[in-house]
């Protein structure tokens, strides 16, 4: 079996390395990722600058890929180039830091990895621990070998990928495993202005999330009741609902 292993949280981030730490004794595992932490940026790619990948060595000696670009880019530069003749049969992107739930997807660097993998025809899962200062991964660890497992021998097809979010708690804490719609995450969001040492006024985003109401059958309602919540996803953004609303506005 092969693996890509990929993330927003940069190739040395302890999510990654963990994942790498599950997957190795199960195949032939490849590690292409950000140079450095690309959390929240969406799907973009590089297109007016160059693509710096550099051999990044690990503490044990296994090696990857460091890119200097977006987790879209790995995933891209990993498929068509680097292993274009020895391709993964699945990409794993995680395990991130923190949730990547509901409307969130639409910012996630972890999530749009995998989106890219499924882009281009391989099986993809999105794995992220609902923590966003985990002290470890272990919990998440049992239950990515069977969901592995799972997603190859059931032919997960390439155009779709799973996103998994584990509950950051003990084992025994954990409820069960949901599959689950994306829901709804709300964010007061605000740009606080700030002042520069040199006076320079700029502005920060903060603000909170609202999860008061979640969906009973939505992802963010699955872990916050301690469910490992698994969302199929796929890239038609279509919304076939209104397609013959919209045929019959009298065009000309």
């Amino acid at each position: 079996m092969k693996f890509l292993l990929t993330n927003d949280d940069g190739i040395n981030a302890h999510g990654i390395i963990s994942l790498r730490e599950i997957v190795e004794d199960l195949g032939e595992v490849n590690t292409i990722a950000p140079k450095t932490e690309k959390s929240a940026s969406g799907h973009g790619i590089t297109m007016h600058y160059p693509l710096y990948a550099k051999t990044f060595n690990y503490n044990d000696n296994s090696k990857g890929w460091a890119v200097d670009g977006t987790p879209a880019d790995c995933v891209k530069l990993a498929l068509t180039t680097i292993l274009k003749e020895d391709r993964p049969d699945i990409c794993l992107s995680g395990i991130n830091r923190g949730a990547n739930l509901g409307t969130d997807v639409l910012y996630s660097g972890t999530v749009s990895a995998a989106i890219e993998a499924a882009l281009l025809g391989v099986p993809a899962v999105a794995i992220s621990l609902a923590d966003p200062n985990p002290q470890s991964y272990t919990n998440a660890a049992a239950f990515i070998k069977e969901l592995i497992d799972k997603s190859l021998s059931n032919n997960l097809p390439p155009d779709t990928l799973l996103n998994v979010n584990i509950p950051n708690v003990p084992t025994d804490k954990i409820k069960g495993v949901k599959v689950t719609r994306l829901g709804e995450r709300k964010y007061a969001n605000v740009y606080e202005e700030r002042k520069d040492p040199r006076g320079n006024v700029y502005y920060w985003l903060t603000g909170d999330v609202d999860e008061s109401n979640p969906h009973p059958e939505s992802d963010v309602y699955a872990v916050k009741h301690n469910y490992i919540s698994i969302t199929p996803i796929h890239f038609d953004l279509t919304n076939h609902y209104l397609i013959d609303k919209v045929s019959a506005w009298n065009w000309n």
